[in-house]
């Protein structure tokens, strides 16, 4: 297969190229060279897809599948969509259960209402990005557009943060906020998990929506942050919370304590989704523990969280020393 990435060189970009290349395909990736390296016998292409002829390196290519991870302006998908038509098979987005308007019942599946975006649009707040993204690759694509709702990402190359920051909060070691309950369930995707599954797909010709996920129950806070004591070899005590204290405490799910979501908050959503789809056609999504364990191998060699690819930089994640130590002295 002739695989065409637009991006490459990010989190999720990267691992698509790495898959891409374990199988023997002819991998070509399009950005603007500035970060990251490709591996051996990737073909780049150069070019700012913002800018006024900057797709001109795509003229002439051909390939059988391109997977787009942009979360910026649709625009640049529309653009991209236009310029690639007719010299590609099918169009793989990979968007965001960000696009679901709210508020999103628990257990829903790919039916569910989308906010309103234009697929022409040039700013926007991150759900009508990605929701305008996915207009634009269907308005090109049609049914040879699939669009890949990944939820909370994880595994090497994490570029946001969240399971880093629990491996380094672990491995500092000490009594460590662990809020509960431990056997509160999380929804996530290993990016190589997604990217196999992408690829799969794309091989197929598959379209469509999908919600790439694992089951609700595939791991759990608990699951999560043993792993995270075991890899990294820690004395870490984890002391587990009761979510009401932890609210009380203005500490925020997500944010502070990235990847929890208790029981009746607002966003708890996120982690109860119906992946039935997704699982029916194939994926397959590997035990937290392997996740954890290449997580931190990678973190170790790399030292810290990576910038992200091309994109605006995020505020940092995870919950302040002095913060925790607080709630933990007052719960404890």
């Amino acid at each position: 297969m002739r695989l065409l990435v637009l991006g490459g060189t990010g989190f999720v970009g990267g691992a698509t190229v790495a898959e891409a290349v374990r199988r023997g395909w002819s991998v070509t990736v399009f950005n603007r060279g500035l970060h990251g390296a490709v591996p051996q016998g990737v073909h780049r292409l150069r070019g700012d897809r913002t800018a006024a002829g900057g797709l001109a390196a795509l003229a002439g290519g051909e390939w059988d599948l391109v997977v787009d991870t942009w979360d910026g302006a649709p625009r640049a998908v529309r653009d991209a969509a236009r310029a690639l038509h007719g010299s590609v098979g099918w169009y793989g987005y990979v968007s965001s259960s960000s696009v679901y308007a709210l508020p999103f019942p628990l257990g829903a599946a790919e039916d569910a209402p989308v906010v309103a975006a234009e697929p022409d649009a040039t700013d926007g707040a991150y759900p009508e990005l990605k929701a305008g993204g996915e207009r634009a690759a269907v308005a090109v694509f049609g049914d040879r557009a699939l669009l890949a709702r990944a939820g909370l990402i994880l595994g090497p190359g994490e570029d946001i943060g969240r399971l880093p920051w629990w491996l380094t909060r672990v491995a500092r070691g000490g009594d460590v906020l662990a809020p509960g309950p431990a056997d509160l369930t999380v929804q996530y995707v290993d990016a190589r998990d997604l990217a196999a599954w992408l690829l799969d797909r794309g091989a197929a010709g598959d379209g469509g929506a999908y919600n790439v996920v694992s089951r609700s129950g595939h791991a759990t806070m608990g699951e999560v942050l043993d792993a995270c004591v075991a890899v990294t070899g820690s004395s870490a005590r984890l002391r587990w919370t009761a979510p009401e204290a932890v609210l009380a405490a203005g500490i925020e799910p997500w944010n502070d304590l990235p990847i929890w979501i208790p029981v009746g908050h607002e966003y708890r959503w996120l982690h109860e989704r119906d992946v039935r789809r997704a699982y029916a056609t194939g994926l397959a999504c590997r035990p937290v523990a392997e996740t954890v364990a290449d997580t931190w191998a990678w973190l170790r060699g790399v030292g810290a969280v990576p910038p992200r690819a091309g994109r605006p930089a995020r505020q940092p994640v995870g919950l302040d020393p002095q913060r925790e130590a607080a709630l933990l002295a007052t719960a404890h």
